[in-house]
């Protein structure tokens, strides 16, 4: 464990401390809410698109969990911002654990993408693409 690791860590306390983007958007083009049925970990995801409906102009997010879920979702809030909808769907599992900086064992790694994930289904449900009620991490 080094100081790069050490800096990591506490970056992720500040972002569970102290979440940003923390709360209901009003009037949002998305909104999801998933689960990690393993650890009890919840997050609500609303994102609102710019008028050409492919940019991501604002996300919020609620939610109740671990350090992991809470800071990944407080962090992927600030991603979004001004990326476009594909560049959502593209982001992978390593991205969400290079964006934390830290090894996560495998049984937090539901904990840590539970933000993209209740993202990227969102934004299919709103599309049409596939008819979930609540994203699950175990699916």
């Amino acid at each position: 464990m080094g100081l790069g690791s050490d800096m990591y860590r506490q970056q992720i306390l500040d972002h569970y401390k102290n979440p940003r983007n923390y709360g209901e958007m009003e009037d949002p083009d998305v909104t999801h809410v998933g689960e990690n049925p393993s650890c009890g970990d919840t997050i609500r995801m609303d994102i609102r698109l710019a008028d050409d409906d492919e940019t991501i102009e604002a996300v919020a997010f609620t939610g109740d969990g671990c350090a992991i879920s809470m800071a990944s979702a407080s962090m992927l809030s600030e991603r979004l911002a001004g990326m476009t909808i594909a560049e959502l769907e593209a982001l992978g599992t390593d991205d969400i654990t290079e964006m934390l900086g830290v090894d996560i064992s495998p049984m937090r790694v539901k904990c840590a993408v539970l933000g993209r994930q209740v993202a990227q289904d969102g934004v299919k449900i709103e599309r049409g693409e596939i008819d979930v009620d609540r994203t699950k991490t175990e699916d």
